[in-house]
């Protein structure tokens, strides 16, 4: 057996060995689910934030490129309504360029300490320039200037190019504090399917999808 191998073998061994779902974990009973999966999203979320998990806002967003190569990355959910959940980026940023080729994504919450995700998969639109301009001046004084930079994703070959640059954005948005980016879109993924996964320490776990019909949504429960 190789040096490799031996590696390989105690990673998978020690792996194995970490405490998973340790518990106490909430109760799901899908019988007692809602008809809309936004409310038991924010049911959820709202348990999350009640409990103190850490940034229960937080998302993985995945996408897919122009050869359809999926992407990830993990952003902070703006809000959540009938329309659907939203997120924000700048148009030229690879997710944005994404979104532009093939406007449909997946959305995964993950809340451990209560051994819960939700997914989410839908086509994504963006938002009007009003609501775009809205959430750009809500974001900080230094994610503006960061944002007007436009470099997000590129090559780094210089740390101080990068603060020499940033200095030069905020000062440019102390003196023009209304100034918004006009390629910063808040975007809306409006879900054609979002399941309610409940982990179990027994391993046999709870899964509840809703699907959209024509009429409204069907929950159905999956195996585990």
């Amino acid at each position: 057996m190789t040096a490799g191998s031996k590696h390989v073998d105690g990673t998978r061994q020690w792996l194995r060995g970490l405490e998973v779902f340790a518990g106490p974990l909430p109760e799901f009973d899908p019988a007692q689910a809602p008809a809309d999966p936004v409310r038991l999203f924010l049911g959820w979320l709202v348990e999350a934030v009640a409990d103190g998990v850490r940034d229960p806002h937080a998302m993985t967003l995945s996408t897919v490129d122009d050869a359809g190569d999926p992407d990830a990355r993990v952003l902070i959910l703006k809000a959540v309504d009938e329309s659907g959940w939203q997120f924000a980026g700048h148009a030229f940023s690879p997710k944005g360029g994404q979104l532009a080729c093939h406007p449909r994504a997946a959305l995964t919450f993950y809340w451990p300490e209560h051994g819960r995700q939700v997914r989410i998969r839908g086509s994504v639109t963006p938002g009007s320039a009003e609501d775009n301009a809205a959430d750009f001046l809500g974001r900080s004084p230094t994610a503006r200037a960061e944002a007007l930079l436009g470099r997000q994703s590129q090559y780094l070959t210089d740390p101080a190019e990068r603060d020499h640059a940033l200095r030069k954005s905020l000062a440019l948005i102390e003196r023009e504090p209304s100034l918004v980016d006009s390629a910063w879109t808040l975007y809306t993924l409006a879900p054609a399917e979002v399941e309610f996964w409940q982990a179990a320490q027994s391993r046999v776990h709870t899964r509840l999808r809703y699907e959209r019909t024509g009429t409204g949504w069907e929950r159905l429960q999956l195996w585990s």
